[in-house]
């Protein structure tokens, strides 16, 4: 199992207090982890992209955790989970049987689901093979098609580095590698970035909260990290009420395939843009916060 990721810096306030949860892969090979906000309030599944962790998602949570359950998971790769001995296993059809794992362990008959980037391929695909157990669905800058530009860039940075001597230095990179898209960041907001994407190691290095492993999905002529043809998932989820979020910047959703969205769905459908930012919005921002929340109400969640 990776090593414990430490909490992420707040300069706001801390996030709220959750409970771990541990829980057998869909397959039965692995054990998984997922940080469970508990509430009275009904359930949300928030999944991760695909070099990030649950912490991804801790400024929304500051938002959501008071009237909302949350379950967020690391996927098998990710933060705390298992690493997975077959790097061919790290495409969205397991994490999506992993997810219906992590549902059922918690016996939840039905929940809204949050996906950003990757995780929203898989909302995608668990919304068309199981209806009745979503019934709302936002997507966090991903869409039916993966624009190769994206897909290249992530290809890019993605893989096995060499350990930073500090956070600052791990700071410093994740600056090098997102500044053009996270606009008006500054040195804290890029610590906190490092704090939830990287983890200390034994040694008092660190490194990014995955295995490097991950990056096979994106190499090759037969790419598995992104299905060829989402087109005819996206149709089943007609009925679904969705909002897409989708950054000012980002490489990896078009304009004309967020048009194609809304044409194509003839359920409630929304999109916001967001500026300042490319792919993918941390979901904080004033803009997202207030579609979420604008949505979520219209849902009845």
């Amino acid at each position: 199992m990776a090593d414990d990721l430490p909490q992420a810096d707040d300069k706001k306030s801390d996030p709220p207090a959750y409970q771990d949860h541990f829980y057998r892969s869909g397959d039965d090979r692995l054990t998984l982890y997922a940080r469970l906000y508990e509430s009275d309030g009904p359930p949300l599944l928030l999944m991760h992209g695909l070099t990030r962790n649950s912490a991804d998602f801790e400024g929304l949570v500051t938002h959501l955790a008071e009237n909302y359950r949350l379950i967020i998971p690391d996927q098998r790769g990710r933060g705390r989970s298992d690493y997975d001995p077959d790097p061919l296993r790290y495409e969205p059809a397991t994490y999506v049987v992993d997810m219906l794992a992590l549902m059922d362990s918690l016996h939840l008959d039905q929940v809204g689901l949050i996906g950003t980037s990757m995780g929203g391929l898989m909302a995608m695909i668990m919304a068309a093979m199981e209806p009745e157990r979503f019934d709302s669905l936002i997507l966090n800058d991903i869409g039916p098609v993966v624009e190769q530009e994206g897909l290249d860039r992530i290809q890019s940075y993605v893989g096995a580095l060499p350990p930073f001597e500090n956070w600052q230095q791990a700071a410093d990179h994740c600056r090098n590698v997102h500044g053009e898209v996270m606009i008006g960041f500054d040195d804290g907001d890029w610590l906190g970035f490092a704090r939830r994407t990287c983890q200390l190691l034994p040694n008092g290095r660190i490194r990014f909260a995955y295995d490097p492993a991950i990056s096979i999905g994106l190499s090759g002529n037969q790419q598995t990290a992104v299905p060829p043809d989402l087109w005819p998932i996206w149709d089943q989820l007609s009925a679904l009420p969705i909002l897409i979020i989708h950054g000012a910047l980002t490489d990896i959703i078009s304009p004309a395939t967020v048009t194609e969205m809304k044409d194509r769905h003839s359920g409630p459908i929304s999109a916001v843009e967001i500026p300042d930012r490319g792919h993918a919005p941390l979901l904080d921002e004033p803009a997202a916060l207030s579609a979420i929340a604008s949505f979520l109400k219209s849902v009845g969640r």
